[in-house]
């Protein structure tokens, strides 16, 4: 946490899938500050969550205010500062690849950068907000490449490809099987991507147009199925969600409660046989 004046950022870094592609996320607060011009080798995605920013960009000057996205483009200079008072924002810094993912025709172009879409902002703050701390993998990385795809479909001039995938019950089927013959360690989007010879948002479409998910809710529920099993044999939860591939109690019981609606420890007391 860099600390000057009332400035505070904080930089972390995601890893979807693979270690050589690393996505950098930065969350930033502050009153009077100013960058300097600059550029970065990746995409720039701000969403604003407080007060507003100006930043100087081609040739001319953009207001981010709260709730708004701004796209800025890999090698192009810009600065930043705030427009008034205390400015908050949460930026991803994506490469290329992430928003295309095999479903545009060339390299996003976003005409006008400073885009008003309050779902998207949305997705992308809370997804922002989770991915360093998600305790599953397979969510981490499942979140981010569909929302970028969805922000470069929407507002950039690139023409989407059509967003259907010829067989995609088949490759739904074939993943879902291969996430619970691997329920302990299952393998990364990337890693199914490739063995489908599919991009990751292709293989996201098949599955969530075939099982009405994606991946990793279908193994969360997976999961939590073959844990009750466990539970109603008389484990207790912490041994329930080593055995079943949750990352720890805390992990199993966040989707007990998306599921069943109760934590683990309250399904087992209530399916347990009462003594006479």
């Amino acid at each position: 946490m860099n600390e000057h004046g009332k400035t505070r950022t904080r930089w972390t870094r995601a890893t979807l899938g693979r270690p050589d592609r690393p996505l950098d996320l930065l969350t930033a607060r502050f009153d009077r500050h100013r960058y300097a011009p600059h550029t970065h080798e990746e995409f720039s995605v701000g969403i604003c969550v407080l007060g507003a920013s100006c930043i100087d960009y081609r040739g001319g000057a953009l207001t981010v205010g709260e709730g708004a996205i701004v796209v800025l483009a890999p090698g192009e200079p810009h600065t930043g500062e705030s427009a008034y008072g205390t400015y908050a924002y949460r930026a991803l810094y994506p490469a290329t690849a992430l928003l295309t993912d095999g479903i545009l025709g060339g390299i996003p172009h976003f005409r006008e950068p400073v885009l008003h879409d309050p779902e998207l902002a949305a997705a992308l703050r809370t997804a922002h907000a989770e991915l360093s701390t998600c305790p599953d993998l397979l969510e981490a990385e499942s979140r981010l490449p569909w929302l970028l795809t969805a922000l470069a479909r929407r507002h950039s001039t690139s023409r989407p490809a059509p967003d259907t995938v010829p067989g995609a019950s088949t490759i739904a089927h074939a993943v879902r099987d291969r996430l619970a013959d691997e329920l302990m360690a299952p393998p990364s989007l990337a890693d199914l991507a490739t063995d489908l010879g599919l991009s990751r948002y292709q293989l996201l479409r098949a599955f969530r147009t075939t099982m009405g998910m994606p991946p990793y809710a279908w193994l969360a529920q997976y999961r939590v199925a073959r844990a009750r099993t466990l539970l109603e044999s008389g484990a207790r939860p912490a041994e329930a969600a080593g055995q079943v591939g949750f990352a720890d109690q805390a992990h199993m019981t966040r989707w007990f409660r998306r599921v069943l609606g109760v934590t683990p420890a309250a399904y087992r007391m209530g399916v347990t046989p009462k003594p006479q």
